[in-house]
């Protein structure tokens, strides 16, 4: 793979760096810092995204994405993450969206995607349960069929953003099979429907972002489910895949690391200057050299995709380093911070580096679950020791 900055690419990379200097505007900005009206702020900024026609590049042209090279996409996240603009919220237009466009059926693609892309309909993923996390192929969640309908029955926890979500793709049990995996479908529900019950989850970080969704016969038309029944185990994988790639979180794993640096240079020890500290420049050097093995192996992975191939256990792989190098920099922003990561509550701000520090512990804690969700690293090490060594 040729992955050197032609002239087109030189241009393009402008073009990204235009667009953000323009469309993410300071006002913006502070209200994706503040953290306060989460789904009015990302709906604003993916619309931005998508009237740019940059929203969905990993969708095929034909339904609304772009027909970028995989430079061409290392360059746009390069530059975003430079601006310190957000990612868009990934299960719609990520996630749901690839199993719609190669599962589902021209109904379902012509009433689902439009709507994805405009952002008038925000997602949520149906898969653990509380019974069921790594071990997603014990999921409980049954749908009976009755008449036209599936009647849905169960629960799923750790839901990302249901309190604002007007729709969740799930997985379902609609058969029994010795093999577990068998059985299993993929459906679309519609969060307002009768017996959707939705309890938040405060998590560590002192946020609202997670949710246990109930099921109590909640009635769902059968033409809401994707591809064949029983089938759901395949689209789920590839599901998993698309969505382990980019939890790998690459670019902004470089720009945190570039944001260390820069601390590092203001920050002082018993010795002098941070960045002089022999013991500091041993980490931050381990850091940056598995970053740059990781991008290049995204990279890879990126190629495969634009050449209409899926991701296998390199993402997988991705999952893991990636989730891995995230924490290990976590962990060195709050202690090149120090003292300054102490506060979580906005109103005690005084300076900048506060509000960094208090945005420091609340991603250090927030991150401590990046090797759980997703698949926690464990079971992603038994599917690479299986696809790669055969074991």
């Amino acid at each position: 793979m040729d992955n050197s900055f032609s002239a087109a690419d030189i241009e393009f990379q402008q073009e990204v760096r235009d667009f953000f200097k323009v469309a993410y505007t300071d006002e913006l900005r502070r209200d994706v810092e503040a953290g306060e009206n989460h789904k009015q702020v990302m709906v604003e900024w993916q619309r931005k995204l998508n009237d740019k026609g940059w929203f969905a590049p990993d969708w095929p042209v034909e339904v609304g994405g772009t027909d970028w090279t995989p430079v061409q996409k290392f360059i746009y996240e390069t530059e975003r993450c430079d601006a310190g603009a957000p990612d868009v919220v990934p299960f719609g237009v990520r996630m749901v969206a690839p199993v719609i466009f190669t599962f589902g059926n021209d109904e379902q693609k012509q009433r689902f995607l439009p709507r994805i892309l405009s952002s008038e309909d925000w997602w949520c993923q149906g898969y653990s349960e509380p019974g069921a996390g790594s071990d997603l192929a014990a999921l409980q969640t049954k749908a009976s069929k009755d008449g036209d309908d599936y009647i849905v029955n169960g629960a799923k926890i750790w839901t990302t953003y249901a309190q604002h979500a007007d729709w969740i793709f799930c997985l379902v049990r609609t058969g029994n099979f010795e093999k577990r995996q068998q059985g299993i479908s993929f459906i679309l529900i519609d969060m307002n429907s009768e017996g959707v019950t939705v309890n938040p989850i405060h998590s560590i970080d002192n946020h609202h972002s997670l949710n246990e969704v109930v099921f109590d016969n909640v009635r769902v038309p059968q033409a809401n489910l994707i591809g064949a029944e029983n089938q759901g185990w395949t689209y789920a994988k590839a599901l998993l895949a698309h969505e382990r790639t980019s939890i790998a979180g690459v670019a902004d794993s470089r720009r945190w690391l570039r944001d260390i640096i820069e601390l590092a240079k203001e920050q002082t020890n018993y010795q002098g200057k941070l960045i002089d500290d022999p013991l500091f420049q041993t980490r931050l050097s381990n850091i940056e050299i598995d970053l740059m093995a990781l991008e290049y192996m995204e990279l890879r992975v990126l190629a495969k995709l634009s050449s209409g191939d899926t991701p296998g256990p390199e993402s997988s792989l991705l999952k893991i380093k990636g989730t891995e190098i995230q924490q290990s920099l976590q962990e060195l922003r709050m202690q090149t911070i120090g003292a300054y990561s102490g506060s979580l509550h906005l109103e005690h701000f005084n300076n900048d580096l506060q509000r960094l520090g208090s945005y420091s512990r609340r991603a250090y804690m927030y991150g401590r679950a990046a090797t759980i969700y997703g698949g926690s690293n464990e079971v992603q090490r038994n599917v690479i020791s299986k696809a790669v060594l055969g074991l």
